[in-house]
């Protein structure tokens, strides 16, 4: 693989315990894993794989000429699933490859091809994701957004459901510390990524029920840049409404 060329593989399984059949809910008319697509062949991505388990998503992608995976129905996460691509696709050990999840539709194509510039770029780092400022005290307390905490090289030291880095003395003030939160998306190298896939869940991971500490936790590194607000993907119906509306934008 020549410098900075880079896949995309897109995890898209249809059983969601919050929205059975996700991916092929239809947004401005047309099916979500559709507009994933979309956003990756709008990047410079040389491979873009639809890494799925069921055969209705497969369908629907083969309308479209998308290079579909079927992959192993029992993997727990993404990220296992994306390894299984990897592997079979004997892709070479410094390939780089980033993952775009299949409920993330408006996902600027900028950001794939810089998440992928950056692990090029960091050649210390096995894996590169993204951050933003966290921008109010709610954000900061919500165990739902997840912090991050990097050292002086943008390297990822600790990720976190608490409200992290803590002051030691809490005024009780509308008042926090320069915080960061964690923006899904990740870029990995091949080869750690098949590393990776085959390590035992860390006891830090199991606790937050963070899959990136499984990482910190073996020694990993992963470098965290720092970006503007990105568009939110579809957890719940609920979402669909607002992220229909950022589509129309693209």
């Amino acid at each position: 693989m020549t410098k900075n060329e880079f896949n995309i593989v897109i995890p898209s399984r249809f059983g969601s315990s919050r929205f059975p059949g996700k991916p092929l809910h239809p947004l401005n008319g047309k099916a979500m894993i559709l507009h994933v697509i979309d956003r990756a062949r709008e990047s410079d991505a040389t491979n873009i794989v639809v890494a799925t388990d069921d055969q209705r998503i497969a369908d629907v992608c083969a309308d479209v000429n998308a290079d579909v995976e079927m992959t192993d129905v029992s993997h727990v996460s993404g990220t296992d699933r994306i390894a299984e691509v990897a592997t079979r696709r004997a892709w070479s050990a410094d390939a780089i490859i980033v993952g775009l999840q299949g409920d993330e539709p408006a996902t600027p194509a900028s950001l794939l091809n810089q998440l992928a510039t950056n692990l090029h770029k960091f050649s210390y780092a096995n894996m590169a994701t993204f951050c933003k400022p966290v921008k109010n005290i709610a954000d900061y307390r919500n165990s739902h957004r997840v912090k991050v905490v990097r050292d002086n090289r943008n390297m990822a030291l600790y990720f976190s459901r608490a409200s992290i880095p803590a002051r030691r003395e809490d005024s009780g003030a509308n008042d926090f510390p320069a915080s960061y939160i964690h923006i899904g998306l990740y870029a990995y190298r091949c080869d750690y990524l098949k590393q990776f896939s085959n390590l035992p869940p860390a006891v830090i991971e199991q606790e937050e029920q963070l899959e990136q500490l499984r990482v910190l936790y073996n020694g990993g590194r992963i470098h965290v840049d720092l970006v503007d607000e990105v568009a939110a993907g579809v957890d719940h119906p609920d979402d669909v409404a607002g992220v229909e509306a950022l589509l129309k934008h693209f």
